[in-house]
């Protein structure tokens, strides 16, 4: 059985808030691994905050940067009543700054046990809710469902899952993020604990360059 599956999250705009909060809304330069969960959640349908939890600690999660995208950043105006201090209703008008990737494309692998790896495979492809790339505004142009296979790391998996011939850089390869054991690598808080709550755990990652095969059947 497989232990891999992997998703190709591309489309116009994607946005993977890591530090976002309040009237400034950034994005990460690859998809997040709390945002990843979250997708997979929609495909389940899970609600409970539990469940993600549970389905985040699952799984290992690496990611192929095959497009880097470029910064896309908008300003949006937000008009919603506030309460005074006198306890009276005012309007308030409030400039949030969002940024997007624009025109990115990348290959995720998830690692797990079989049975969850096949659980999710099928459910990718028959969600329960609709897809988004970060936010609801963030589409996806294409299918989000790759494919699965049995690799024994994240690296192999990255390294031997095809990559069109137009997206493979001369030489300097392309750049992967990848899970690790906690304490190594650089720290990053995007383990969902509640989505309710917006609360998140602690995860390492590293980075390093992969020369992935050609193939321009596929990805």
């Amino acid at each position: 059985m497989s232990n891999t599956l992997f998703l190709r999250l591309e489309g116009p705009l994607q946005a993977w808030g890591e530090r976002a909060r309040w009237s400034v809304r950034d994005t990460s330069t690859e998809p997040t691994k709390s945002g990843v969960v979250g997708l997979l959640g929609c495909a389940l349908g899970l609600t409970a905050d539990e469940d993600l939890a549970e389905l985040s600690r699952g799984l290992c999660m690496g990611v192929r940067c095959d497009k880097e995208g470029v910064f896309l950043t908008d300003f949006h105006t937000i008009v919603g009543g506030v309460i005074s201090a006198e306890g009276k209703i005012k309007s308030d008008t409030v400039l949030s700054m969002r940024t997007y990737l624009c025109d990115a494309s990348f290959l995720i692998a998830l690692q797990g046990a079989p049975e969850l790896i096949a659980r999710l495979a099928l459910a990718v492809q028959r969600p329960v809710w609709p897809f988004y790339l970060g936010r609801r505004a963030c589409v996806p142009s294409r299918p989000v469902y790759e494919g699965v296979g049995n690799y024994t790391d994240l690296v192999t998996a990255l390294k031997e899952w095809p990559c069109q011939n137009e997206l493979l850089p001369g030489g300097v390869g392309l750049r992967a993020v990848l899970e690790v054991d906690g304490g190594q690598g650089i720290q990053r808080r995007d383990e969902t604990l509640s989505n309710r709550h917006r609360t998140f755990l602690p995860r390492y990652t590293v980075e390093q360059r992969i020369n992935p095969d050609a193939n321009p059947e596929v990805a």
